[in-house]
């Protein structure tokens, strides 16, 4: 479904993704680990045609995004690390505009809404101007956004920022479900707890290189074998490279 071959970013001298080469199948829910300066927000924003590669090749579904960016975004969502929304909007009108991207009738916008709205607990926010808003209902907003069009491919770069206890807890079924109906997600994140908990594939990069990847299973019983939890199994990995 995506797939990277030999992808590369350098900034003059410096190589932030080097050769990278990643599988990722129809309906995974693959989770993105590494420590901070890794390559991981490179890399999700090559894969949402942010920024081009130096070398090497993205494709979804057979597709090369950078070929054909348009027809390739009509099939991605993604949620930013850092939520942008317009101020002055509220955020029904910001998902207005978001369904109109995608060329989504004014029907089935205002009935996605209505839906995202329920599911993400945003209530009467909705029709609140955007300024109004805290960090974690921008962040519901822009979920709901990447949401609206029903996407073949979720890329999600944290999260989690911002949300209280129960909007992640409905963010986590919320991608789980997802993923269970055929969507692939690639979601880049710092917390270990989440990838342990929904993500059926794993991939660990540091400086720049990929260290790992395989399913969740494998990473557990490496973790067993090695008797350390995630997290000092993910300092032991990262460290030795």
């Amino acid at each position: 479904m995506l797939e990277l071959l030999n992808l590369e970013k350098t900034f003059g001298n410096f190589t932030a993704v080097n050769r990278i080469n990643l599988k990722i199948n129809k309906g995974e829910l693959f989770g993105f680990l590494g420590p901070n300066g890794a390559g991981k927000t490179t890399t999700i924003k090559m894969i949402a045609g942010l920024l081009s590669p130096s070398f090497g090749n993205i494709y979804l579904d057979g597709i090369d995004i950078w070929l054909k960016p348009i027809e390739s975004k009509m099939k991605i969502g993604y949620i930013p690390d850092q939520p942008f929304l317009y101020d002055k909007l509220t955020g029904k009108e910001f998902l207005y505009f978001s369904g109109g991207l995608y060329n989504l009738s004014k029907e089935v916008i205002k009935n996605k809404i209505d839906e995202l709205t329920e599911q993400l607990k945003i209530g009467s926010w909705i029709d609140k101007r955007s300024e109004e808003y805290s960090q974690g209902m921008r962040q519901r907003i822009v979920i709901a956004s990447s949401f609206l069009h029903e996407p073949e491919l979720l890329i999600v770069d944290e999260p989690m920022i911002g949300l209280d206890p129960q909007s992640a807890f409905d963010v986590k079924k919320m991608l789980k479900e997802k993923a269970k109906n055929g969507t692939t997600i690639f979601m880049s994140t710092h917390s270990l707890n989440v990838v342990e908990e929904i993500c059926t594939h794993v991939g660990i990069i540091n400086k720049g290189n990929i260290i790992f990847n395989d399913t969740i299973k494998v990473l557990h019983n490496l973790k067993d074998e090695n008797n350390h939890n995630l997290e000092e199994l993910f300092i032991q990995l990262t460290n030795e490279e």
